[in-house]
């Protein structure tokens, strides 16, 4: 590879063009810019928050077992956070999370139960 070529931007990540929550708020449906559709449940949401409070800082490693989480759980509300990112609000009032589009892309892909 030459210097010019590692010069070249990255691939941008598809952005979500639309968020549609299901009626008993535990699934969330994803529409993005590249036309892909992907639903992803509030649980696996909850329980791979990448906030603060969740991930510790310098290991990286969660704070709790990510296996806890109801599976119950619910989205109360979603937030845009720029235009890179949703953050929630939870069945248990946790909202402190930053979801950017990669993470979100990641999470809604992995084939995760809920």
């Amino acid at each position: 590879m030459s210097f010019w070529e590692s010069l070249k931007p990255a691939k941008r990540t598809p952005q979500v063009t639309g968020a549609e929550l299901s009626a008993d708020q535990k699934t969330l449906s994803l529409t993005w810019s590249d036309g892909a559709h992907h639903p992803v449940s509030a649980r696996v949401l909850r329980q791979y928050c990448p906030c603060a409070e969740c991930v510790e800082e310098w290991s990286g490693k969660r704070t709790y077992d990510p296996e806890v989480i109801s599976a119950d759980m619910k989205i109360i509300e979603i937030a845009p956070v720029g235009n890179y990112a949703l953050s929630f609000t939870f069945g248990d009032l946790h909202r402190t999370g930053i979801f950017n589009w990669d993470y979100l892309r990641t999470l809604a892909t992995a084939g995760r139960a809920s």
